[in-house]
């Protein structure tokens, strides 16, 4: 069999998309993660995370302390433990399974966009995933944000194959909460695919094939067959420290659901961070294909509405818990991509000409939800002039999205129409992409330029401080202990040998932050430092986590030994 040129056009492009996925994620593996600016990647977390996979690879047992967030990740734990046993503890090892992630992801939304909306529209998802500035980044760092979307992508490409084929949907369930026992905060993503599953299931639309409803039992089926499969062999038998880390640890301990809260969370929802600025043309888009679905959604194939639900539930799961970390908006990196590359490259108008067939009060029953889209896309861009005030970008950015919206509701449907009047070519929207892509290949090759080795040399530095075995307390061992082969004793806020941190005379060393300041990385390891009036600072080292670049760690002696070696520069009074 022949193959046509169109396919082999199409097979070679993906080829060097994925080739520049593969570069962008393996280059410079050890270098620091970007610090000017971030992208809220916490180095020191890397370390924390893989900390029970790195206890088994070097010690024998998954469990040295109170620290053990395989009950939070245990997926993530297994991946890491799987790259640790076969080529051993260090930076460029942990951070593999992120890699591979982030790159099986890429091809996998590729793959499923081309059944939905063609082979521009795959090769457009697969380019803006490929080379997303924040998702490149995410897939470079140990930590589990990257392995949590890669099973979320891997779900939904499932769920798009099962409409063919109804296997795929135990397939798709049975990611999805491989996501969820990566990072639990893609609970939201289980529940937008049983919601997704359960209305085809009940109420078919016009747009489900035949095998639709088929594909919506199998993913239900995939759904409630590994949720018993998980609480028969991890969940029940560890449910005491289950129960506490995932609820809490993670759920209780952190956020507020205060009416004033809940406010916050929802106007600082895109003003905060830089994540929706970065991608702000793919967000204009998204945002269109979100919007115009409510005038075409029995039209809308399964496949779809699921990248809108995980839109929309996502944000809802953020507003009500957090949105002060930059890492939690990585879940809608892949959502966001897949629904632009639709619109540039199948629909090519920001508006489908069913919308303006929607009646003036059928519009206004949506105007909340048009809103709040509206604000996403000004707030991404007015915060721009306000980088470090949340006041101004919120007021600013509500003013102009209500105005937005009054305008379209008051004209309705004079604006839907003029959206949807004509189709631009699909140059026009392979030249939007490639501008996108132009500027985070920017951005990376800024960080390349200027990055920086610090942080690996500060764990290789301590390894040959201190012997094999060796106890150190503080969440920062924990991230100086890849390169080495240190005890760390982790304390969180609550959780994680936070009962006798003041007491622990077993524990000769402390690491911690001293500049930007002492106890930069948690409040709680000042408790620790309060509790050993006499320490003494034995060493520091350069470190990279803030802006500025020019951070410091010390190794402390809890008692005062007479030894005091510096690394780098004298001791200054302030360390």
């Amino acid at each position: 069999m022949r193959v046509n040129d169109g396919s082999r056009n199409f097979a070679t492009r993906l080829a060097l998309v994925a080739v520049v996925a593969l570069l962008l994620r393996s280059v410079f593996p050890a270098a620091d993660p970007p610090w000017n600016p971030s992208v809220g990647i916490v180095w020191h977390d890397e370390g924390a995370w893989v900390h029970n996979a790195r206890n088994k690879t070097l010690f024998g047992a998954w469990s040295q302390d109170e620290w053990n967030p395989m009950y939070v990740a245990p997926v993530f734990t297994a991946l890491e433990y799987l790259s640790f046993a076969t080529l051993g503890v260090g930076v460029r090892q942990a951070r593999l399974v992120s890699e591979i992630a982030g790159f099986v992801s890429i091809l996998l939304l590729a793959s499923g966009v081309r059944r939905l909306a063609g082979r521009d529209a795959a090769l457009i998802a697969g380019a803006l995933a490929a080379t997303n500035y924040a998702y490149v980044m995410y897939s470079r760092a140990a930590l589990m944000e990257a392995t949590m979307v890669a099973f979320m992508v891997a779900s939904w490409w499932c769920y798009v194959k099962a409409q063919d084929r109804a296997v795929w949907g135990w397939v798709a369930g049975a990611c999805a909460l491989l996501a969820f026992f990566t990072k639990a905060s893609s609970a939201f993503f289980v529940g937008a695919l049983a919601l997704e599953a359960a209305v085809t299931l009940l109420r078919p639309t016009p747009a489900d094939s035949p095998s639709s409803r088929k594909a919506a039992l199998a993913t239900l089926g995939g759904l409630v067959a590994g949720s018993a499969v998980a609480v028969a062999t991890f969940v029940a038998p560890n449910w005491a420290d289950y129960r506490f880390y995932n609820w809490q640890m993670s759920v209780t301990r952190k956020p507020s659901y205060a009416l004033r809260s809940l406010i916050d969370r929802l106007t600082w929802f895109p003003i905060l961070h830089d994540i929706f600025t970065r991608m702000w043309l793919v967000l204009v888009a998204a945002m269109a294909a979100v919007l115009g679905a409510f005038g075409r959604w029995p039209s809308t194939a399964p496949g779809e509405r699921l990248l809108i639900l995980w839109v929309v539930l996502g944000a809802m799961e953020l507003i009500l818990h957090d949105v002060g970390n930059e890492r939690r908006f990585v879940i809608f990196i892949p959502a966001l991509v897949a629904l632009a590359s639709v619109v540039l490259a199948r629909d090519r108008r920001l508006m489908p000409p069913a919308l303006t067939s929607v009646s003036r009060r059928r519009a206004l029953i949506a105007a909340p939800v048009v809103a709040f889209g509206f604000y996403l896309v000004m707030g991404a861009l007015v915060r721009v002039a306000f980088l470090y005030e949340v006041r101004p970008g919120v007021r600013i950015a509500a003013v102009l999205a209500l105005a937005c919206t009054a305008v379209v509701h008051s004209t309705w449907p004079l604006i839907p129409r003029w959206l949807s009047a004509r189709q631009w070519s699909p140059a026009a929207g392979l030249l939007v992409a490639a501008l996108v892509v132009a500027g985070d290949l920017a951005q990376f090759a800024q960080w390349a330029a200027g990055r920086t080795y610090k942080n690996i040399e500060a764990s290789r530095e301590l390894g040959r401080r201190l012997p094999p075995g060796t106890t150190v307390h503080g969440k920062l061992a924990n991230g100086l202990s890849l390169e080495n082969a240190i005890r760390p004793i982790f304390v969180g806020p609550g959780f994680g040998n936070y009962e006798d941190r003041k007491h622990r005379d077993d524990v000769r060393y402390i690491l911690t932050y001293v500049a930007p300041r002492t106890g930069y990385e948690g409040s709680v390891i000042q408790d620790v430092l309060d509790a050993y009036p006499g320490r003494t600072i034995i060493m520091t080292f350069d470190v990279a986590e803030t802006t500025g670049g020019h951070d410091r760690a010390a190794l402390i002696d809890k008692f005062g030994g007479r030894e005091r070696e510096e690394a780098g520069r004298p001791r200054s009074a302030q360390d």
